[in-house]
C-alpha cells in the first residue's frame, strides 16, 4: 500500500472533505494502536465496543483483555475482513478502513458520491441522506419526496485482500434501502446494486447478504439467492443460478421450548469454502444459560422430477467437517488447532450484524457452538464488560 506521512488533524481518521488526504490513501501512523502482538496469540480474536467509548481486544486462548491505544469514541465497526475493520465515523457520516494494529487508514468516498446507475444520494445533514431514482425524473428524483434515511443503522460489509496487493471491496447499505453501495480499490465513488428496481422477481428485496471476495451473495424476500460478480471493471455481473425449482423454504423450526421468553431470532446465509450457501438459524432464550440459545443449519438439497425439472428441499446439516463457521463474516474457514479454530463450530456474537432489526438494539451473546454436541462455551470473564458490539476476527 501506498504510505502517506501526514496525518488527519482529527486523530480519527478522517480529514475535511475539501481536504487531503484523497480517497484511497492510506495513513500509517507510527505509534502501534494495541497493546498486542497479534503474531504471539491465538487466533481467533475479539475486538469490543464498549458503551463508554472505546475498544478493547480479547484473546480468547489466554482470557486476557488488551486496550487500545486508539480513541475510537464516535465511531462503529461495521464489518472486518482479516484485521482490517469499515468504520464509520458517525460524527460525520463517513466511512474508512483501518488496520486494528498499526492504524493504518483507507479513507473512502463519502456516502453521497454513488452515480452511473438508478438511485442519486444527496447529503442534507451531517447524518441525513435524501436517495431517490436518476434517469429521467423530475430534479434527478422520481416524482414526490424522496426518501430520507440516516447513517443510524447504516450496514456495512468488508473484504480486504493482504495476499495480492491489498485490494478490497466495501458494500453499504441504508436501513430499509432500495440499493446496496460498493466500491473497489482505486474507486472514486460508489455504484448501486438495486435490489427492488430493474430486478427480477424472484430477486427483490433483501433479508441478508454475505461479501465473500469479489462475490456478493444475497438472500431475497421471497427465498432466492441472488449472485453478483464484482471484480469486473464496470458494475457488477449477475451470474445467479437460474433455477426452475422453488424458492428456499423455511424449514420445520426446532421444537425446543424451555418455557422461556424468546428473546433474539433469525435465519441468515452463509457461505462455505468451496461457495455452497448453507442457511444458518439460531434462536435465543432468557435468561442466558448454557442452553438458552439454539442453532441449526441447512443446505439445499435437489431432487429430480422429471428430466427438465428439479424441485429443492433443505435438509439440516449435522456437521460442517473440519471448517469453522464466523456468523459476524457470514463465512466458513478451515479449522486450525494451533492457532485455536475448532472444527464443525460456529463463532457468534449476535444475529442481526447485517442491521438492527427494526431498529432494536442488538443482543450480544458472545459464543462458541459445537454442531455436533451442540455445547454452547461463553467466556465468563466478558460478562461484566459493559459492550455494547462484539465482532470476532481473524488478524492473519
Amino acid at each position: 500500500m501506498e504510505e502517506v506521512v501526514d496525518r488527519p488533524a482529527d486523530g480519527v481518521g478522517n480529514s475535511k472533505r475539501s481536504g487531503s488526504p484523497k480517497y484511497n490513501e492510506c495513513i500509517k501512523v507510527p505509534r502501534p494502536a494495541l497493546v498486542f502482538d497479534p503474531k504471539s496469540g491465538s487466533l481467533p480474536l475479539l475486538l469490543l465496543s464498549l458503551e463508554e467509548s472505546g475498544c478493547r481486544v480479547y484473546n480468547p486462548d489466554e482470557d486476557k483483555v488488551y486496550e487500545t491505544k486508539s480513541d475510537f469514541s464516535g465511531c462503529r465497526f461495521l464489518a472486518n475482513s482479516g484485521k482490517w475493520f469499515l468504520v464509520l465515523d458517525e460524527s460525520r457520516s463517513d466511512l474508512y478502513i483501518v488496520d486494528v494494529f498499526s492504524e493504518e487508514r483507507i479513507h473512502l468516498p463519502p456516502l453521497e458520491s454513488t452515480k452511473g446507475g438508478l438511485y442519486n444520494v444527496e447529503r442534507v445533514g451531517d447524518n441525513e441522506f435524501n436517495v431517490g431514482y436518476m434517469d429521467g425524473f423530475r430534479d434527478g428524483f422520481m416524482d414526490g419526496d424522496p426518501s430520507l434515511h440516516t447513517i443510524i443503522y447504516l450496514r456495512g460489509l468488508l473484504w480486504v485482500d493482504d495476499k495480492n496487493g491489498d485490494d478490497y471491496v466495501v458494500v453499504w447499505q441504508f436501513h430499509q434501502g432500495e440499493f446496496l453501495g460498493f466500491c473497489k480499490k482505486g474507486d472514486s465513488h460508489y455504484r448501486d446494486i438495486p435490489i427492488r428496481v430493474d430486478v427480477r422477481r424472484e430477486f427483490r428485496g433483501l433479508n441478508d447478504v454475505v461479501l465473500k471476495g469479489y462475490s456478493v451473495y444475497y438472500l431475497a424476500t421471497r427465498g432466492y439467492i441472488r449472485h453478483l460478480d464484482l471484480s469486473g471493471q464496470d458494475g457488477f455481473k449477475d451470474v445467479s443460478e437460474l433455477l426452475r425449482f422453488p424458492m428456499w423454504n423455511k424449514p420445520d423450526l426446532p421444537s425446543v421450548d424451555f418455557g422461556k421468553k424468546v428473546i433474539s431470532s433469525g435465519d441468515s446465509i452463509a457461505v462455505t469454502t468451496s461457495g455452497e450457501v448453507l442457511l444458518v438459524f439460531t434462536r435465543a432464550y432468557e435468561p442466558i444459560c448454557e442452553t438458552s440459545r439454539i442453532f441449526r443449519v441447512y443446505k439445499r438439497k435437489h431432487i429430480q422430477l422429471n428430466p427438465k425439472y428439479y424441485d429443492t428441499i433443505l435438509v439440516e446439516v449435522e456437521s460442517i467437517g473440519d471448517e469453522a463457521l464466523f456468523y459476524d463474516l457470514s463465512i466458513t474457514v478451515p479449522a486450525n488447532h494451533i492457532l485455536g479454530i475448532e472444527p464443525n463450530s460456529i463463532y457468534f456474537t449476535r444475529n442481526d450484524r447485517f442491521g438492527l432489526d427494526n431498529g432494536k438494539s442488538p443482543c450480544l451473546d458472545i459464543c462458541v457452538y459445537n454442531i455436533a454436541t451442540r455445547n454452547i462455551k461463553h467466556f465468563p470473564s466478558l460478562f461484566n464488560l459493559n459492550l455494547k458490539d462484539a465482532q470476532w476476527f481473524l488478524p492473519s
